[in-house]
C-alpha cells in the first residue's frame, strides 16, 4: 500500500499535492466554521426562538445522528463515485441549509436546517482523507493531514468572533446567512476540478496492491472499532469548551460575553497550531499513545484550573491557549493510526466508520451540558470536560499497551 501510494503520489507531483491539500483544506474549513455557527449566537438565539439550552443542544445532537447514519454509506460512496462530487454536495448541502434557516430563525426550521447540516458533515472526512491519502507520498502525509487539520481548527476559530461581529452589525439573520454562503463559494473551484475525483485514484491503489477494501467486515477490525471509540471520547472532551464555554464562563464567573468569545477563539487558535506542529511529530515518531496521554493530563489540569479559579481576563487567555496548543499535538498523529488501519482501497469507508467517533461524542455532548448549563452548574461544563480528558489519557495508554502485545504474539508466531 505504502509503495502504491508513494508512485501515485509522486506521478501528480508537488504541484498536483499543493492544489489538492489546497481545496480540501477549504473545504474543510468551511466545515468546521459552519460546524461552530450555532454555538456563538445560542444567547440570541435562545432569547429569539424562546427555547432553553436543551433544546439548542438537541439541535447539534440531531445533526450528529443524522451525520452518524450516514457516515458508512458515505464512506462507500467515496470510494465508488469519487470524492469531489462528495464534497461538493456536501457544501452545497449545508450552505443552503443555513441560508434557509437565516432568511427564516424558528425552532422548526433550525431542526430542519440540522438534519441537512448533519448529512452534509457525513462527507467530509471520508472525502478529504481519502484524496490526501491518495495523493500525497507517505514521507509527507502527516504534515498533510496537519495541514488538513489545522484548516479545520482555523474554521472553529474563526467562527466565534466572525458570527458574533456580523450579527452585532447587521443581525443574527444576516450572520446565519453570510455563514451559509461560504459554502456555496468553497464549492466553485471543486466544480472545476475534476482531478480531485479519488475514485479513480482508490482503484489504482488497489489494483497495484493486489488487494481491495473489501465488503464491511473487512474494516470493521478490533482496531477499527477501538479508534471509533476513541474518537468520540475526543469529540466529547473538547465539545464542552468548543460549544458552551462562552456561556459557562459568563455564568459562572461573570466574563463578558465577548472576553469570552475572544478567549474560545484564543483557545481554538492554538489549536490550530498544535496541529501544525503534530504533523512534524507524526512523521518523526511511532510514539503516539504517548503523545496524547501525556497532552490530555496536562491538559486536564488546565481546563480544571479555568473551571475553579475563576481566573481574569489575561490568565484565562494563556490558560485557553495552552489547553488549545495541546490539544492540537495529538490530531495528526490520530489520523495516522486510522490510515495505517484502513486496507486498500478503502480507506474512504474506514475515516467514515472511525470518524463517526466525533459526532457519537457530538450526539452525547450538548445534551449534556446543555443539561449542565440548564440546572445552574456551569462549571461543570470544565470539570466534566476534565474527566473525560483524562479518560482519554488513560485510554490512549491501555490501547497502545494491548496494540504492542498483540504485535508481540504476531512476532513470535
Amino acid at each position: 500500500m505504502t509503495s502504491a501510494a508513494a508512485a501515485m503520489g509522486g506521478g501528480k507531483g508537488r504541484s498536483g499535492e499543493i492544489h489538492a491539500i489546497t481545496l480540501v483544506s477549504l473545504a474543510h474549513f468551511t466545515n468546521h466554521f459552519q460546524n461552530l455557527v450555532l454555538p456563538p449566537l445560542f444567547p440570541l438565539l435562545k432569547a429569539r426562538l424562546g427555547i432553553g439550552f436543551v433544546e439548542l443542544g438537541f439541535a447539534l445532537t440531531l445533526a450528529n445522528i443524522l451525520s452518524v447514519a450516514a457516515q458508512l454509506p458515505v464512506g462507500f460512496l467515496v470510494d465508488r463515485l469519487g470524492s469531489r462530487k462528495m464534497l461538493i454536495a456536501g457544501l452545497a448541502m449545508s450552505g443552503l441549509a443555513f441560508i434557509g434557516f437565516g432568511i427564516a430563525p424558528t425552532y422548526p426550521h433550525l431542526l430542519i436546517a440540522m438534519v441537512f447540516v448533519g448529512l452534509s458533515n457525513s462527507t467530509f472526512h471520508p472525502a478529504d482523507y481519502a484524496i490526501l491519502s491518495a495523493v500525497v507520498p507517505p514521507s509527507r502525509v502527516g504534515r498533510a493531514f496537519s495541514i488538513h487539520t489545522f484548516s479545520g481548527f482555523a474554521g472553529n476559530a474563526l467562527a466565534p468572533i466572525a458570527l458574533l461581529a456580523i450579527a452585532a452589525k447587521f443581525g443574527m439573520g444576516p450572520a446565519i446567512v453570510a455563514a451559509g454562503s461560504i459554502g456555496l463559494v468553497i464549492a466553485l473551484p471543486l466544480v472545476v476540478s475534476p482531478s480531485l475525483d479519488s475514485n479513480v485514484q482508490v482503484s489504482a491503489l488497489a489494483r497495484t496492491s493486489g488487494r481491495s477494501g473489501g465488503g464491511l467486515t473487512s474494516i470493521l477490525t478490533p482496531t477499527i472499532i477501538f479508534l471509533t471509540g476513541f474518537f468520540a471520547l475526543l469529540s466529547l472532551s473538547g465539545s464542552g469548551i468548543s460549544n458552551f464555554s462562552v456561556v459557562a464562563l459568563g455564568a459562572a464567573f461573570g466574563t463578558p460575553i465577548s472576553v469570552a468569545s475572544i478567549a474560545l477563539t484564543v483557545y481554538l487558535s492554538a489549536q490550530a497550531l498544535g496541529v501544525l506542529a503534530g504533523g512534524l511529530i507524526a512523521d518523526k515518531t511511532r510514539r503516539h499513545a504517548e503523545v496524547a496521554s501525556v497532552g490530555y493530563a496536562v491538559n486536564a489540569c488546565i481546563v480544571l484550573a479555568i473551571g475553579t479559579l475563576g481566573l481574569g481576563t489575561a490568565p484565562l487567555m494563556v490558560a485557553m491557549a495552552g489547553a488549545g496548543l495541546l490539544g492540537g499535538l495529538i490530531m495528526p498523529s490520530r489520523d495516522m493510526l486510522v490510515r495505517a488501519a484502513a486496507p486498500p482501497g478503502a480507506v474512504g469507508r474506514t475515516f467514515g466508520i472511525v470518524t463517526s467517533g466525533f459526532n457519537i461524542g457530538g450526539m452525547v455532548g450538548p445534551l449534556m451540558f446543555g443539561f449542565l448549563m440548564d440546572h445552574g452548574m456551569p462549571r461543570w461544563v470544565f470539570g466534566a470536560s476534565v474527566i473525560v480528558m483524562v479518560t482519554v489519557a488513560l485510554v490512549a495508554l491501555v490501547g497502545d499497551r494491548r496494540s504492542a502485545r498483540a504485535r508481540a504474539v504476531a512476532a513470535a508466531e
